[in-house]
């Protein structure tokens, strides 16, 4: 039985890649093919855009796939979400749908958008977002360079941020966010009913889970008199308790913990002070619960 996976082509390609290469999955791709080989014989793989994705999951024609969750609520697509992936294009926190305006517009808020013309690729979603607003305003769709579309276009924009420092260098600032969003992992409804594919779906979704929960943590090794363990433990905040093992000369004890990354720098000068040794720190490839 095969699986036939969609994983995101563009902005979502490589980050996506790289978290299949870290849950056990090798994905090789071809220049001048949609169809990258994977080292799984069980599994095909598209390389399609990320709108795209959830109507094809949808439809039945993808069994499952990886997209953003905002593109699922565009299209309104029937499917099954199996876990939200944390990562973007550059980093892990989630990206922001904002409505933005050249920084000379009068405009300040979003009702004064009222009988204006804003550009978008998030046509539906957006619409939606002002009828609930009770804002009428003339939304068009944009292909592409939305950022480039005011003032002479449009009067407004709704784009896809993660930073802001692409609205910023485009002389545009942020009136309201109208979605955060986050990749997710989705499959087709009766794909997921399907007692092969299930497995198959939800054994990806564990791996690459932990493959992206990793991606921030760091694990770290020392030696500890025991005298001053009490002390050392105190220095280190940890997803769960330390894992301690008692070494030959029964003075000391191996300390090992998994921390966030962005601490160790604080964390290992405290602990040598309270009397670590033998310090290791070393990257993680999967934390799985």
């Amino acid at each position: 039985m095969i699986l036939r996976l969609g994983i995101p082509k563009g902005s979502l390609q490589e980050p996506t890649i790289r978290a299949m290469r870290k849950a056990g999955y090798r994905i090789t791709l071809s220049e001048r093919s949609y169809a990258p080989h994977i080292d799984d014989p069980n599994i095909t793989v598209l390389l399609i855009r990320a709108q795209e994705i959830p109507r094809y999951v949808g439809q039945g024609v993808l069994d499952a796939g990886i997209t953003g969750r905002d593109w699922i609520l565009e299209q309104g697509a029937r499917i099954k979400e199996v876990c939200e992936l944390r990562y973007a294009k550059a980093g892990m926190a989630p990206v922001r749908w904002v409505v933005a305006v050249p920084y000379s517009s009068p405009v300040k808020k979003l009702r004064e958008l009222k009988g204006k013309t804003i550009a978008t690729e998030l046509v539906n979603y957006t619409k939606k977002y002002l009828a609930r607003r009770r804002v009428k305003a003339r939304v068009e769709f944009s292909w592409g360079a939305t950022e480039a579309k005011t003032p002479d276009l449009a009067d407004a924009i709704v784009d896809l941020t993660e930073t802001g420092s692409s609205l910023k260098a485009n002389n545009l600032r942020e009136i309201e966010t109208i979605l955060e969003s986050t990749t997710v992992f989705i499959a087709n409804t009766k794909s997921w009913k399907n007692t092969w594919k299930k497995r198959k779906i939800e054994n990806m979704a564990l791996l690459l889970k932990g493959a992206i929960f990793s991606e921030e943590k760091v694990g770290l090794k020392m030696n500890v008199p025991r005298r001053v363990l009490s002390k050392v433990l105190k220095e280190l905040p940890a997803i769960q308790s330390p894992t301690l093992a008692d070494l030959i000369d029964k003075k000391w004890v191996s300390v090992e913990v998994i921390v966030d990354e962005s601490l160790v720098r604080d964390i290992i000068p405290r602990i040598k002070s309270a009397g670590a040794t033998g310090i290791v720190e070393y990257p993680l490839n999967k934390i799985i619960y």
